[in-house]
């Protein structure tokens, strides 16, 4: 399998060369940038991304691990009467437990998304990289397009149509 990429070396000109490559029929696989660029998502018709799903779940195992902890231990192992409060049900104490279970949600939902990014985008430790040229890290865009997907094209054609649409540079790998 032909893997074409093509390199820009700025953002607006990277939009337009997506909406100039789809217009003729090619399917961008990829796009590497060295920071977000605003609507190049919806240019090449990138699913919303389950991240959110992803932090919700993670946050909601942070509440019911502090709630779940708080109860085990200031209820049922150790209750201690601090300030006079009474520790006999957790149902007395829940208003006080309120700042943890706050705070373990968005420690859960936060190191969770990490994670969870991390692996998706298969960046963790010891991962081999997939960037496809140095440029793309510092000032440069690049677009990554296979032929196996764009049948009806040669390479050739496809390496036009990068050029056509302000690639400065367009390499084969």
């Amino acid at each position: 399998m032909k893997i074409i990429y093509g390199l820009y070396n700025d953002d607006q000109v990277l939009i337009k060369g997506a909406r100039h490559l789809l217009s003729k029929g090619i399917s961008i696989q990829n796009a590497y940038s060295p920071f977000p660029v605003h609507g190049l998502d919806k240019v090449m018709g990138v699913k919303w991304t389950r991240l959110a799903i992803c932090a919700f779940i993670y946050g909601m195992t942070g509440v019911s691990l502090a709630l779940s902890g708080m109860y085990y231990f200031m209820i049922y192992d150790w209750p201690m009467n601090i300030g006079g409060k009474p520790s006999f049900t957790f149902f007395e104490n829940m208003l006080s437990f309120v700042p943890i279970t706050f705070e373990m949600g968005v420690l859960c939902a936060a190191h969770g998304m990490v994670l969870t990014f991390l692996f998706r985008s298969w960046i963790f430790p010891g991962a081999t990289p997939k960037n496809p040229h140095p440029k793309t890290t510092d000032d440069h865009f690049a677009f990554e397009i296979h032929q196996s997907r764009n049948g009806k094209f040669s390479e050739d054609d496809i390496k036009n149509f990068l050029n056509e649409s302000g690639a400065v540079e367009v390499w084969t790998k």
